[in-house]
Order: structure tokens, then sequence, then C-alpha cells
């Protein structure tokens, strides 16, 4: 007899969190949904997916779940609060946290969920943005209990291109660091080069065409450059508060290793600097407007 697919509880539906529930339903799981505003879940509603009112209700119903959620304090709270994970979890199940968190924390609160209700924890972070959520090619980073790793390794099948595990519990957080330490300066040294290619007249547009395929090729090139060229701000794909999050768990990491960072913690000013002039909300393509 074929085994029956897990049931999946999935809290968080923000820009990543849609696409995801939507592939995991197209693959045929059932999955239980819970987010702190109840009207975003109405898509994924309509295609199939249960509601829950609680992130205790979706731990009593689901065998995994999966948490896509803003910051380290959201996800706290969604797991140890009045109503949280931690009240309906079991040995039985696995909690699986797609969000990314400052390391340290969450290797606290893998500690604590298990000491409460004996629930494992597998921090597994993903990279590739909305375009990775919505066609199924993230790249996803784990830390945990190997036998954890490979009970989702299936699940995380429909939602990525690669799983790597990295090692014990934090290790898929630290990854992600690292990640996004390369993927924000990187950000903001495209900003640089389209303001100056534009302010030296020429077709700045046309940068990630030329240098496609060199060596200073890269994804945000190819996304970033042309909306910078052309000022095109929306729809917006991710946040600039996205990147100073994760830069100041950078730098956070790098404190507590005694590691140092430089151009990360400069990348880190540069992001609050523009973070605070309005731009907290809007899409990364819009740290061009710097160096107007």
């Amino acid at each position: 007899m074929e085994n029956q697919k897990p049931k999946l509880g999935f809290l968080g539906i923000g820009l990543m969190g849609k696409p995801m529930i939507l592939r995991l339903l197209e693959a045929g799981y059932h999955v239980i949904v819970w987010n702190r505003t109840p009207e975003k879940l109405q898509p994924v509603l309509e295609k199939g997916a249960h509601k829950a009112n609680t992130p205790q209700e979706v731990a009593e119903a689901a065998d995994i779940l999966l948490l896509s959620l803003a910051d380290t304090h959201v996800v706290e709270q969604v797991v140890f609060g009045d109503d949280g994970v931690s009240r309906g979890g079991s040995k039985d199940k696995l909690l699986v946290d797609l969000s990314s968190i400052e390391p340290e924390a969450t290797q606290r609160f893998a500690k604590r969920l298990e000491q409460e209700c004996g629930m494992d924890w597998l921090d597994a972070p993903v990279s590739g943005g909305v375009s990775g959520a919505e066609q199924g090619t993230l790249a996803i980073m784990a830390g945990g209990r190997k036998e954890s790793f490979e009970r989702v390794a299936t699940i995380m099948a429909s939602l990525s291109q690669r799983f790597t595990h990295m090692g014990e519990i934090g290790a898929g957080q630290i990854t992600k660091v690292c990640n996004q330490m390369i993927v924000s300066c990187n950000a903001l040294v495209i900003a640089e080069v389209i303001a100056l290619a534009r302010k030296a007249g020429i077709d700045a547009e046309k940068i990630p065409q030329a240098l496609a395929g060199g060596f200073a090729d890269s994804k945000p090139l190819q996304i970033l450059g042309p909306q910078m060229a052309t000022d095109t701000f929306e729809p917006i794909k991710w946040h600039v508060r996205t990147l100073l999050k994760d830069l100041d768990t950078a730098v956070l990491l790098s404190r507590n290793e005694g590691s140092a960072i430089p151009m990360s913690a400069l990348g880190a000013q540069l992001m609050r600097q523009h973070s605070s002039h309005g731009f907290q909300e809007s899409d990364p393509a819009t740290l061009v407007k710097l160096y107007k």
C-alpha cells in the first residue's frame, strides 16, 4: 500500500509564502494554513487550502509545519505564544522554519520547542525570490538532524532545485546570512554601476546584456539592472527591509564570532540610510535612488 502524503501546515503568506503554498497544493498535499491577516489567505483557500484560526490549531492538525515569517520576533511569537505551535505540537511532528532569522535564536528556539512538546526543528531558509518560489527553483539550506532533513526531502523537491543539509541546528541560518551578504552587497554595487553609467551617458539598460556570461554577471544584475536603469520599482518582488534585517544579522553574527565583515557592515549602513528615507517596504531596485 502506498504511503499517504503527510498533512502540511503552513504559517505565513507573504510574498514567498503564497507561491510556495500553491506549489504544495499542486503537488497534491493537504495544506492547512494560518496567517496573522486572515484575508490574505483567500487566494490559497480558493485553490484548496484549509484554514486554521491559530498556530496551535495548525500544529494539532498537521504532521509537518512550515513557517515563512518576517523575522525572529514573529517566529518566536507564532511558535511560543499563548495559542502558538508549541501548544499543539508533539514528538511525532516536525517544524521546518523557512524564515530567515538569527542563528543563535534558532538554536534557542529548537531546544525550547523540544523541551516543551518534544517536537523537532529544522531551520531551512530559502533563496531565490518570488520567481524562484513560483517556479519551484529555490535554493534551500538546512540545519538540524539528518533524519528530519531526509523526512522532508520530497516536500522540499516541490519547492526547490537544491536542498542542502549544512549541519546542526542554526547551520541553515548561518548559510543564509552568507547568501544575503553576497546578495545585498551585489545589489548596492549594481545601483552604483547603473547610476554611474546613466550619468556617463551610456545606455545603462544594456549593462546586464553586455555583461551576461562574464565574471560580473549574476541573477541580481539581470533582475535589478534593467529595473534600476528604467526606474521600474513595481511590482514589488522583495523588500529593502528584508535585506537590512539580514545584513544586521550578519553584523551580529560577525561580532559573536570575532570575524570582520567591513563591506557588509558598510552595506548595512547604506541600506539603513535608504530605508530611513521611506523605502523600507520598497523593492531593492530603488537603491539606485541613493546615487541620484
